[in-house]
């Protein structure tokens, strides 16, 4: 596998995440708040927000030495609480090494350990088929579909809700 490592983003990360994030292929499977084209203001907003967190919430997915993708945990409120919701991507070139299956692995271990939770979701689109897997081989399991539940690029798509329980 691929050297890579999670940690804080930094504003040194802005030319990598700009080159990786611009590409319509991660975007396509993110939801609006993940822009294309992706611009350096976007940037340059997006990590004056992950680096302002206490605890680190958001993190870069560092591969050879460079941003090239990231994973947040997401702590929810009121009667959902003991809930947070887990967001990653990872660059198009880094598909199908791992990476991002280890990177969930680690973001898991992490929100249970920081976060007063005790249970992690994500929503991945029916599409976007690699991510269940992902979510799989990190140990959550499927727990609902949301039919019709999202309208991105002009499809309407299925929404999974896939957890992991402490």
């Amino acid at each position: 596998m691929t050297n890579w490592k999670l940690r804080p983003w930094t504003p040194e990360d802005l030319g990598s995440l700009v080159k990786y994030a611009d590409n319509f292929n991660v975007a396509r499977y993110l939801t609006g708040h993940f822009p294309h084209p992706y611009t350096e203001k976007d940037g340059r907003r997006f990590i004056a927000m992950a680096m302002s967190a206490k605890p680190v919430n958001i993190f870069a997915v560092e591969v050879d030495g460079v941003a090239a993708g990231g994973i947040g945990v997401h702590p929810q409120q009121d009667i959902h609480c003991k809930s947070a919701e887990l967001g990653y991507w990872l660059a198009e070139p880094f598909w199908g090494q791992g990476i991002i299956t280890a990177a969930v692995k680690e973001m898991a271990a992490y929100s249970f350990d920081k976060f007063d939770i005790v249970r992690l979701y994500a929503r991945p689109f029916s599409n976007n088929k690699a991510s269940q897997r992902v979510l799989e081989k990190a140990g959550f399991e499927l727990e609902a579909t949301h039919r019709n539940s999202i309208f991105k690029n002009g499809e309407i798509l299925d929404e999974l809700v896939f957890a992991i329980v402490r």
